[in-house]
């Protein structure tokens, strides 16, 4: 992908205001934008990030008025979070259009890619897919019925358990295990509302990055990113059955257990325990060594690490289990 401001505003409707030869490669969040990268700006809590952005171009509703100086060229569009989605999809669509196809007939023995890179000793099993440009390390043991993408990347002495599904451009880190039906790499929930009542998807064109030594269990599904990547720590262990949304970063160590669920964009720290049921919010960021407990719900900041919280909405164990005992005294009279 290479497009210029210009192109990006023919292609949105939209106006150029500043350099309209600026070009971008790569899309990128606004908190993150780097000099070749698109960003866009459509929630007031991130204005901050506008006039500190180094992305070459930035996406902004129509009625944006800068109250400081803005260094990216600025695309002013209708709807920035609409005009985004429509980029993607475009963007998407150029890749699409310019891939070149191999029928099932290329395809031999159990299905693995003549441009597939397998390290040593790997070991296939039955009715495995493998696509091309995918890379998969040494001593690895993928089963049955395991689908992986093209230009993937698998580190070392991983383990793929049967009906793994591996969307293509996931990285993956070394010793890491995959369980059962796990589902790597697909779209996340991303739907702009339309004046009509309906919803436009939003393509996802980021990936999932995993780190080492991660485990992940039975029918998880960890979704890629809209831009840049859903990012799995060294060490994390996220147990069935949990959802992790687009661009969720999990920090290294931390525990998950089954059935939570993390909305997009959160960001979780290192070393902390999430129990069973959990719900969390997205847009928010959990501190480091944080414990959260069952079926609690998540739905604001959590700034001071080694925090304990519960409850739904959750909050500090010590308050919650006060208001608990006031809570059932008054229900027993």
């Amino acid at each position: 992908m290479e497009l210029t401001a210009r192109q990006i505003a023919d292609a949105l409707h939209g106006t150029v205001e500043g350099n309209p030869d600026a070009r971008v490669t790569r899309f990128a969040k606004i908190e993150n934008g780097r000099p070749g990268a698109i960003s866009f700006y459509a929630n007031p809590k991130y204005e901050q990030y506008v006039y500190t952005s180094k992305a070459s171009v930035l996406l902004v509703n129509s009625d944006f008025t800068p109250r400081q100086p803005v260094e990216p060229t600025l695309v002013r569009v209708k709807d920035a979070y609409t005009a985004v989605a429509d980029l993607l999809k475009f963007v998407s669509a150029q890749r699409r259009k310019y891939r070149r196809h191999r029928a099932l007939s290329t395809w031999f023995c159990c299905g693995v890619s003549l441009r597939a890179r397998l390290g040593k000793k790997v070991w296939v099993g039955d009715y495995v897919k493998i696509g091309r440009g995918t890379r998969i390390g040494d001593c690895g043991i993928i089963h049955s019925h395991v689908t992986i993408g093209e230009n993937v990347t698998i580190g070392h002495h991983c383990i793929i358990y049967p009906g793994v599904v591996i969307y293509p451009n996931t990285e993956i880190g070394d010793n890491v295990i995959l369980h059962a039906g796990a589902v790597i790499g697909s779209d996340g929930f991303g739907n702009a509302p339309q004046p009509d009542g309906t919803w436009e998807k939003i393509e996802h064109l980021g990936k999932v990055i995993i780190g080492n030594n991660v485990e992940i269990g039975s029918n998880t599904t960890v979704d890629r990113a809209e831009m840049e990547a859903t990012v799995i720590g060294n060490g994390v262990r996220i147990d069935n059955l949990c959802q992790i949304a687009h661009n969720v970063e999990i920090g290294d160590n931390t525990v998950m257990a089954a059935q939570t669920g993390v909305a997009g964009s959160a960001i979780i720290g290192k070393n902390c325990i999430i129990a069973g049921q959990v719900g969390i919010v997205g847009h928010i960021k959990i501190a480091d060594n944080t414990v959260i407990g069952a079926q609690a719900g998540v739905t604001r900041s959590v700034r001071k690490g080694g925090t304990v919280i519960m409850g739904s909405p959750a909050f500090e164990h010590d308050k919650y289990l006060k208001c608990y005992a006031k809570f059932k005294n008054s229900a027993d009279d």
